[in-house]
């Protein structure tokens, strides 16, 4: 196995080296988050960090790794009576990959015991080989939901505690978290973002210097990875003394009352919510005045610890956009000091990986491509051929989006993708009962398994008794946004409540982890002004700058829609669509567009009829029916109104 990276030899990326020191000292904190475009050495970081870990002491015969002077209660393979044999060994790196089932997480019947001896025993999952180590999760963005709940839920108790096939087991499971995430791939849930006590930005360095360092000593390394690490092993050998040095300092550490004061004043003066800031906050800080050798917290600690526990706790809504504010985060650090009669904060260290990346939300390198009106500071684009200038109407803001019902595809899928909008057959998920196996590799119904052998009177089992799980998921689906963008939308109130609507049904796709994209038609044509992604903060950004003016090529909108499902059709066949119409029914330019209602391939839509005055020519509501969908009008649009559509 070849040597890991030393974390010495790491350039820059001072914030995430500090985090990741804190939590080694101290796992309470609650474990790190680093947010960073790819190739940014997140994973080279945290890999390195098992290496300074301190050895441990642990029963040789215990799976789950019990410490000798206080052993678990309720360990498994206990009770542990004084004098067993110990043996010491360096802390464990457990990374969990994104494909992980459930069972390999925390664990489940032992399948070899059940068959050969006839016992009901348990066979322990990561959670339980990563106690007392690290538990490094790539992607966490990307992770299934439920394994989200599960892994969290064992860090906050320092237990894991497993109900499953026959087994009621509780072990314990407290480990140094650390996840990573490439913010390009779509962002995870804010209770998932919360739970993380530290949260680090990291991007690429911006000297040239920098790089080439970067760039020299990782071709040392992949030339000689031995010797490379023994020129840093001085280095990494004293962050390994210091953070030990720390881990016993940190109990006789006192936070004076005037400190945790300031740690209030500051998380309200933040808005955050919740008590969960000021909680990691305190803790935070303890462990700083720990690793510079203090024995009180002073207000240089409790400013540190603010700025990595804290920014990613203020977001109100789910699609505002992620990242620190800074500015928002000194004003609070500011009043805490003016309340207290200091002289005010020191100004944030502006230290390589101290910032986010610069990169696009939509996750595209480079630029955008410019099209003929991204010249225009509206941001709205230029006309159409068909219109001119005088004709576009200014982008018009969003109101404040409410919270409608789920949107929920008919009959039951083959999920591909976890999500929380419909039901699907799924790997995952609820089971409701079990088949002949359809596949090699089917997950394994080991009950109706063992049912099926002992009904044939038989204490062995043959490959006819085999039974696959059959479980039931929710998936994630493509909502696809197709909103008139025409003349007769240009009412600013009327425009303002359609984008209105249109921002509540993308929160609440984010929420349900869909893709979403969106197309608009005004003039002669149809835009995707959003092609179908899991950034659904660039189709806020994208709704924001949409100017409205023209005429009404409904026929052309449908089209490009028709066009966009089959590109993702291809691209993803087992994703199903859900097109989301939202027009005022007028069909000014263009062909009829019920006539290009059959390209859409029976998509399950939903129209959001806009159609308003005393002169209603109905047209949305036919175009629901060739759609097979529910036409809602847009003043009916509410929490009630989306639960029985589609």
């Amino acid at each position: 196995m070849p040597v890991a990276y030393p974390f010495s030899a790491v350039v820059g990326l001072d914030d995430l080296r500090t985090a990741l020191l804190l939590t080694a000292v101290n796992p309470a904190i609650g474990g790190v988050l680093v947010r960073g475009e790819k190739g940014t050495a997140k994973s080279t970081a945290v890999r390195a960090l098992a290496g300074l870990l301190p050895e441990l002491d642990a029963i040789a015969q215990c799976r789950f790794a019990c410490d000798p002077v206080l052993p678990d209660a309720e360990c498994p393979d206990g009770p542990h009576p004084a004098g067993v044999a110990v043996r010491t060994r360096r802390a464990t790196l457990v990374e969990l990959p994104v494909g992980a089932t459930e069972d390999r997480v925390v664990g489940t019947l032992d399948i070899q015991r059940a068959l050969t001896d006839g016992v009901k025993a348990y066979e322990p999952g990561l959670l339980a080989t990563a106690h007392r180590g690290l538990l490094y999760v790539d992607e966490v963005n990307l992770l299934p939901d439920h394994l989200v709940d599960l892994l969290l839920d064992a860090a906050a108790m320092g237990r894991a505690h497993v109900e499953r096939d026959g087994v009621s087991v509780k072990h314990a499971a407290r480990f140094l978290l650390v996840g990573t995430m490439n913010p390009e791939e779509g962002e995870p849930r804010p209770q998932l973002v919360d739970r993380f006590g530290l949260v680090v930005s990291v991007g690429a360095p911006t000297e040239p210097a920098a790089r080439a360092e970067v760039v020299r000593r990782r071709l040392a390394y992949d030339a000689d990875p031995d010797g490379f690490a023994s020129r840093w092993s001085d280095a990494d050998a004293t962050l390994a003394k210091r953070i030990e040095a720390a881990r016993k300092r940190l109990p006789a550490v006192v936070l004076p009352d005037r400190e945790l004061d300031r740690i209030a004043r500051v998380c309200l003066a933040y808005g955050v919510d919740g008590l969960r800031a000021d909680i990691v906050v305190a803790r935070a800080a303890l462990t700083l005045a720990a690793w510079h050798e203090r024995t009180e917290v002073t207000a240089d600690e409790v400013r540190e610890a603010a700025r990595l526990a804290l920014p990613h706790r203020r977001r109100r809504d789910p699609l505002d956009p992620p990242g620190a504010d800074e500015q928002a985060l000194e004003d609070a650090l500011r009043s805490a000091d003016e309340a207290l009669g200091d002289p005010g904060s020191a100004a944030p260290e502006d230290g390589p990986g101290s910032g986010g990346p610069d990169g696009r939300p939509d996750g595209r390198d480079g630029p955008r491509d410019r099209g003929p009106g991204d010249d225009d500071p509206g941001g709205g684009g230029a006309p159409h051929p068909a219109e001119d200038a005088s004709s576009t109407r200014p982008a018009t803001a969003p109101g404040t989006p409410y919270r409608p019902k789920a949107i929920t595809l008919p009959k039951t899928g083959q999920r591909a993708h976890t999500g929380r909008r419909s039901p699907a057959y799924a790997a995952r998920g609820r089971v409701v009962g079990a088949r002949l196996p359809r596949e090699r590799g089917a997950p394994m119904h080991l009950p109706a398994t063992l049912r099926a052998a002992a009904a044939r009177g038989s204490r062995t089992v043959h490959r006819g008794d085999l039974r696959e799980a059959v479980r039931v998921g929710r998936e994630g689906n493509l909502v696809l946004f197709v909103v008139d963008a025409s003349g007769s939308m240009a009412a600013r109130k009327r425009m303002r409540t359609v984008k209105t609507a249109v921002l509540s049904l993308l929160r609440d796709a984010y929420q349900r982890r869909d893709r979403v994209g969106m197309i608009t038609f005004r003039g002669a044509g149809a835009d995707e002004v959003l092609p179908p992604t899991s950034s659904h903060e660039v189709g806020v950004a994208r709704l924001a700058e949409l100017r409205t003016g023209g005429r009404t090529p409904l026929a052309a909108g449908l089209r490009a829609a028709a066009t966009t499902l089959r590109t993702e059709r291809r691209r993803d066949p087992r994703r199903r669509p859900l097109l989301v119409l939202v027009t005022d029914g007028r069909a000014t330019a263009g062909p009829d567009p019920l006539a290009v209602v059959a390209e859409l391939g029976g998509t399950a839509a939903v129209v959001v009829d806009c159609e308003a005055g005393p002169v209603r020519l109905g047209l949305a509501r036919r175009l629901a029916r060739a759609l097979d969908g529910d036409c809602i009008p847009l003043d009916a649009l509410s929490a009630g109104a989306l639960r029985q559509a589609a």
